[in-house]
C-alpha cells in the first residue's frame, strides 16, 4: 500500500445516522475478509463517539464481529488522551511524559501568585485554569510564544497591558518548570504524537485501512494527520454534515480571508457559522470542498434532504439572509419538526419528560434529549423518575453537587466557620455521615443537638459549643468531638500549607462517613481529586489561608464531571453537545434554545485581548458558537425533532436563541404550524390541581376538658386577639423553634436585660451601683452574641446607667424596691392566673408600684382602652390578692420603664397607661385593676370556661405575631369577603 493521487474524502449528511452509516460502509468495504475489519484503525473525536460507533457496528453486524481498533484522537476541549495506540513503546526517541493537569495548574497558580502577591490562592488557581487553556491554544495552534514580545501593542488599554505583561512573566518561567520535572504539556505531547504519526504513515503506510470519522478539530496537527489519511491508499476521511451544495460565494465568505492588497486589513472570518470549522479543517488539510464526495452507504431517515436545505438556509451568513424572501415553500418546510415554547425551565423540563415518556410507549422507538443546560437535564431526569424511567445525564454532574462533594464542602465550611451551629449541623446531618444501620440513632442525637443550638450563636469553636451545652453534652457529644478535634486543630491556624489541610479533610471524611464517602463513581472521583491535590499541592502556592480552601475546593470540584455508569433505560438518553455528536435517535429533543445557553456565551480570555488573539492567529472566542450551531443542525437531521425553550430562566426573562430566531424568521408560517400546543398544554395540566377552593377561617372548638384552666398574664392578649394562636400554643402544645444561628431579636435582648436585672435582684441589698458591673459581665460572657456586644453595648450601658440614676432618685424621694424578678398567681373567674413581675416598689403613700421594663416599644393608650395590654393591671390584681409572696397592699401606680431611645435622643423614659383623673382618654388609675380583672374574666368565660370557638385572627390589629400563620393558612382566607 502507498499513497493515492487524489484524496478520499466523504461526508455523511445530518439526515442520515452518522454512526450507522459509517459502520455499514466500513463493513461493506472491508468486512468481506475474515480479519479485514480487525486490521483497521478508526480515528474518532472522543470516547463517546467510540461508544456510538461500537454500538453501530453491533447493530449492523447482526452477529459476531471483530471490530477495528477505535482510537479517540481529538476533542474540542483538548482534554481527551490520544491513547497508547498512537504512542508505540518501541518508537525511537519517545516524547517525555505529560504533566498532570492539576499539577500544572498548581504550578501556574504559584507563578501567578508570585507575580501578583495580592491575589488570594483561590483566585490564583482560577486564573491558572484560564492561563492553562490559553497556553493550550498556543500549543495546539502551534503559535510560538516568542511572537508575543514582537507584537505592536499600540493603543492597548492598561488593563490588557498588565494582563499581557503578567502572562509573559509566567510564560518565561513555565518552560523551566517543565524542564526541571522532565515533563511537557499534554497538548504539546498530543501535537507531537500526531505529527510523528503523520510522518510515520507518510513513510510506511499501515497494513490495514485507516478511517478518520467525525473529527471536527481543525488544529494544524490534526489537519495534517487527516490530510495524510485521506491520501493513503487504504485511507479515508469521513466528515459529519459538510454542506456540499452551499453557494460558492457564500462558502468563500466564511473565511479565513487574505489581507486586502490596498488597505492591508484582513476581513473578519465568520467563525460563528456552522460550516466555518469544517472549511478551516479542509483548508489546513490542503484540500477543497470539491474533493469531498457523499458517503454512499446508510439510508435516509424519514427526515429528508429538503429539511437539511431548510436548516442550511436558516443558518446562512447574515449578508445572505435577504434571500429568505425568495425561498419557495418547499425550501422552508419543517416536516417532522415540532417546537414548544414554555413559560419556565420547570415547565420546559416537564414537557420534555412527557415527550420522552410518550416515545417509550412505542416498541423499539428511541429518544434522546440534547442540551447544554445541565440543570435542565437534571430536572428532566428527575421528572422521568416519577414514571420509573432511569435516565441519567451522560454529560455527568459536577462533583461539587454529588453527595461526596457536598460532604467535603460541609467539612471544610464547618472547620472554617469554627463549627458555628449552622455549619456544624449541616455536616452532622449529611446523608453520608453514619449511613446504614446506625443512621437512625445518629440522627436522633443530632436533632437533640439541633434543639439545643437554636437561638443566637454560642461562642466560637468546639469549646464554645461544649460550654453552651453544659450538662446536656453527654457521652455522645464527647464522641463527636473526638471525631472533629483533629480537623479543628488542622484549621486552627490562619495560614497553613495546603497538603496538611487536604490530609485533615480526607481523614475527617473517613472518620465521619467511612467507606461511604469514597463509594461509587462520585466517591472515587472525590478520592482521586483529593489524592491528586494532596500530591500536587506542594507545587502550588506555599501557604493558603484556611478560609480559601472551601472556594478553591468548590472550584476544582465544579470542573470534575461524574458520569453515570451504564445501565440506564436502553431507549432513552440525555446528552450534552459533545456527547451527542455522532449519536442518533428516532426522536431528538433539542432543548434550552435561549441565548447564552445554546449557543453559550463566549467565555472571556482574561489573559489575551481579542486583538492580540487575532494577531497571533488564535481562534476567536466566538468559534464555539459556530460549533454549537453545527451541533444544532446535526440534531435537526433526526427523523423526528422537538425544539424547546423557556421564556424565562431562573432569574429573569430569557432571550430566544439566535438559532431559534433564525429558524422562526426563515420558516415563517411553517414555524408557527410546527408549534406543539398540545404538549405545551400537557406540561401545564399534569400538575394542575384544578380550581383552588379557598379554606374558611379556622375556628376549632375543643371540648371543655381540653381547655386550659391556668394561664399566664402574657397570654391574655393572644387569647383575645388571636384565639387560634392561643389554641395552637396551649392546647396543641405547638411552639415555634428559634432559627439556628439566629440574630439576637428584640425578645432575646429583652431576656438578656431581664437576666441582668434578675441577677441584680438576687443581690441582698439590691445596690444600684451593682447594675453596671452586672451588665458588663453579661456582655463579656463568651456566649453573648458578637452583634450584641458590638452594636448594643453602648445602648445597654446607657440604659442601665439611666436605671441606676432613676432608682437612686426614687429612693431619695421615699420610694423603695420591695422585690424584683418575682412570680406568683391567683384565681380569677375560675382560672389560675400567674405572672412574673420585673419590679414592685413601695410608694411613699404605702401603695404598690408595678414596674415593667421594656427594651422595645411600650403599649399604646389606645390598646389599653380597647382591653388589650392589660399585663400591668393583672399583675396588680395578683399583688392585691396576695399572690406574690411577701407583698401586700393596693396597686396604685403602673409604669413602663423603657430602655429605648427617647425624644431627647438619650436612653430611658417612664410612661404609664393610666391617669389619676382619666386625662388623655386614659383609664383612671383607681379603676385599672378592676378593669383588667373584668377583661380577663370576660375572656376566660368565653374561651376557657365557656364554649366559644378559637377563631383565627379575631382582632388582627392586636395580633402582630405570625408564628402560627402558616398553620392557620392565613393567606388563603385573610382579607377575603364571604
Amino acid at each position: 500500500m502507498g499513497e493515492r493521487t487524489t484524496p478520499r474524502l466523504f461526508t455523511i449528511p445530518a439526515h442520515r445516522g452518522f454512526a450507522d452509516a459509517l459502520a455499514a460502509g466500513l463493513i461493506r468495504r472491508f468486512g468481506d475478509e475474515p480479519l479485514g475489519l480487525a486490521r483497521g484503525l478508526v480515528l474518532l473525536p472522543n470516547n463517546r463517539a467510540k461508544l456510538a460507533v461500537t454500538n453501530a457496528f453491533v447493530r449492523a453486524s447482526g452477529g459476531a464481529l471483530v471490530l477495528p481498533r477505535l482510537v479517540a484522537i481529538g476533542a474540542d476541549d483538548l482534554g481527551e488522551a490520544i491513547g497508547a495506540a498512537l504512542d508505540p513503546a518501541d518508537a525511537p526517541d519517545p516524547p517525555p511524559p505529560a504533566i498532570g493537569s492539576l499539577g500544572r495548574r498548581m504550578i501556574l497558580a504559584r507563578l501567578v501568585k508570585e507575580a501578583k502577591p495580592a491575589l488570594d490562592a483561590t483566585e490564583a488557581v482560577r486564573l491558572a485554569g484560564n492561563l492553562a487553556a490559553t497556553l493550550d491554544q498556543l500549543v495546539v495552534e502551534e503559535v510560538d510564544p516568542a511572537r508575543l514580545a514582537a507584537l505592536d501593542l499600540g493603543d492597548l488599554t492598561e488593563h490588557w497591558r498588565q494582563a499581557l505583561e503578567l502572562f509573559q512573566v509566567v510564560l518565561d518561567k513555565w518552560p523551566g518548570e517543565l524542564a526541571s520535572m522532565g515533563r511537557i504539556d499534554a497538548a504539546a505531547r498530543r501535537t507531537l504524537l500526531l505529527r510523528r504519526l503523520a510522518e510515520r504513515w507518510g513513510k510506511t503506510a499501515p497494513t490495514g485501512f485507516v478511517c478518520a470519522a467525525g473529527i471536527t478539530d481543525a488544529a494544524p496537527a490534526v489537519a495534517a494527520l487527516l490530510g495524510r489519511v485521506a491520501m493513503l491508499d487504504n485511507g479515508l476521511v469521513v466528515l459529519a454534515g459538510l454542506d456540499r451544495v452551499m453557494d460558492q460565494a457564500e462558502w468563500d465568505s466564511l473565511g479565513p480571508h487574505q489581507p486586502d492588497p490596498i488597505t492591508g486589513r484582513t476581513p473578519r472570518a465568520i467563525e460563528v457559522h456552522p460550516q466555518f470549522h469544517l472549511k478551516q479543517l479542509l483548508s489546513r488539510m490542503g484540500m477543497a470542498r470539491d474533493d469531498v464526495a457523499p458517503w454512499p452507504d446508510g439510508k435516509d431517515h424519514q427526515a429528508s434532504a429538503a429539511r437539511g436545505r431548510t436548516i442550511a438556509n436558516a443558518l446562512a451568513p447574515a449578508e445572505y439572509t435577504a434571500r429568505w424572501t425568495e425561498l419557495r415553500p418547499q425550501q422552508r418546510q419543517l416536516g417532522g419538526v415540532r417546537v414548544a415554547e414554555l413559560a419556565s425551565p420547570a415547565e420546559e423540563a416537564q414537557a420534555i419528560a412527557l415527550a420522552l415518556r410518550q416515545a417509550v410507549e412505542e416498541p423499539e422507538r428511541t429518544a434522546a434529549l440534547v442540551t447544554p443546560d445541565r440543570a435542565l437535564a437534571r430536572r428532566v431526569s428527575a421528572h422521568c423518575a416519577r414514571w420509573g424511567l432511569d435516565v441519567d445525564d451522560s454529560a455527568g454532574r459536577p462533583l461539587s453537587i454529588t453527595p461526596p462533594g457536598t460532604l467535603l464542602t460541609a467539612i471544610v465550611e464547618a472547620a472554617t466557620d469554627r463549627f458555628a451551629p449552622l455549619a456544624l449541623l449541616t455536616l452532622l446531618k449529611h446523608p453520608l455521615v453514619r449511613a446504614g444501620e446506625q443512621r437512625g440513632a445518629w440522627l436522633e442525637r443530632v436533632r437533640r443537638l439541633d434543639r439545643s443550638l437554636r437561638g443566637p450563636r454560642p461562642a466560637p469553636g468546639l469549646d464554645g459549643i461544649e460550654a453552651h451545652l453544659g450538662d446536656r453534652a453527654g457521652a455522645w457529644w464527647a464522641d463527636v468531638r473526638a471525631l472533629l478535634d483533629p480537623l479543628a486543630s488542622a484549621f486552627a491556624g490562619g495560614v497553613t500549607q495546603l497538603p496538611a489541610l487536604i490530609a485533615a479533610l480526607r481523614d475527617a471524611a473517613t472518620s465521619l462517613a467511612g467507606d461511604d464517602a469514597w463509594r461509587g463513581p462520585a466517591g472515587r472521583g472525590a478520592a482521586d481529586l483529593l489524592a491528586e491535590l494532596e500530591a500536587d499541592a506542594v507545587l502550588g502556592p506555599p501557604d493558603v489561608a484556611v478560609q480559601e480552601l472551601a472556594p478553591m475546593l468548590r472550584l476544582l470540584m465544579d470542573e470534575v464531571a461524574i458520569r453515570p455508569p451504564q445501565g440506564g433505560h436502553p431507549r432513552i438518553a440525555i446528552y450534552g453537545l459533545i456527547e451527542a455528536r455522532l449519536q442518533s435517535a428516532d426522536l431528538m429533543i433539542l432543548a434550552g434554545l435561549n441565548e447564552g445557553v445554546w449557543p453559550g456565551s463566549a467565555a472571556p480570555d482574561p489573559w489575551l485581548a481579542p486583538r492580540i488573539r487575532v494577531a497571533l492567529g488564535l481562534p476567536g472566542l466566538e468559534r464555539a458558537i459556530g460549533v454549537a450551531a453545527h451541533d444544532f443542525g446535526q440534531g435537526l437531521g433526526a427523523p423526528e425533532v422537538l425544539i424547546t425553550r423557556s421564556r424565562r430562566d431562573a432569574r429573569s426573562p430569557a432571550i430566544s436563541s439566535r438559532l431559534w430566531l433564525r429558524l422562526a424568521a426563515m420558516a415563517g408560517d411553517e414555524f408557527d404550524r410546527a408549534r406543539d400546543r398540545k404538549l405545551e398544554g400537557w406540561s401545564r395540566l399534569i400538575d394542575d390541581g384544578g380550581r383552588p377552593r379557598p379554606v374558611a377561617r379556622p375556628a376549632p372548638n375543643p371540648a371543655a376538658a381540653l381547655r386550659p384552666k391556668a394561664m399566664s398574664v402574657t397570654q391574655v392578649d393572644r387569647l383575645k386577639a388571636d384565639p387560634f394562636a392561643f389554641y395552637a400554643q396551649r392546647i396543641l402544645r405547638l411552639a415555634a423553634l428559634d432559627p439556628v444561628d439566629a440574630d439576637p431579636t428584640a425578645a432575646w435582648r429583652g431576656t438578656a436585660v431581664h437576666g441582668v436585672l434578675e441577677a441584680w435582684a438576687r443581690d441582698e441589698d439590691c445596690r444600684v451601683d451593682a447594675l453596671r458591673p452586672l451588665a458588663l459581665s453579661m456582655l463579656g460572657d463568651p456566649g453573648t452574641h458578637p452583634l450584641v456586644r458590638a452594636l448594643w453595648q453602648p445602648r445597654l450601658l446607657a440604659a442601665v446607667e439611666w436605671i441606676a440614676q432613676r432608682m437612686a432618685a426614687e429612693q431619695d424621694a421615699g420610694r423603695n424596691v420591695l422585690a424584683a424578678e418575682g412570680k406568683g398567681g391567683t384565681v380569677i373567674a375560675g382560672i389560675e392566673l400567674s405572672g412574673r413581675f420585673d419590679r414592685i416598689d413601695s410608694m411613699p403613700d404605702g401603695t404598690l408600684a408595678i414596674v415593667d421594663y421594656k427594651t422595645g416599644k411600650v403599649p399604646s393608650a389606645a390598646a389599653v382602652r380597647a382591653g388589650f395590654s392589660m399585663q400591668l393591671g393583672l399583675l396588680g390584681a395578683i399583688a392585691e390578692a396576695g399572690g406574690f409572696a411577701g407583698i401586700s397592699g393596693r396597686a396604685g401606680s403602673f409604669e413602663y420603664w423603657s430602655l429605648a431611645r427617647n425624644r431627647e435622643r438619650s436612653f430611658g423614659s417612664v410612661s404609664t397607661p393610666v391617669d389619676p383623673n382619666g386625662k388623655s382618654d386614659r383609664i383612671p388609675t383607681a379603676e385599672f385593676v378592676d378593669r383588667a380583672r373584668a377583661v380577663f374574666a370576660e375572656a376566660a368565660g368565653r374561651w376557657l370556661t365557656g364554649d366559644e370557638a378559637f377563631v383565627a385572627k379575631l382582632h388582627p390589629e392586636y395580633a402582630p405575631y405570625a408564628e402560627y400563620d402558616q398553620l392557620m393558612r392565613r393567606d388563603e382566607w385573610y382579607g377575603r369577603d364571604n
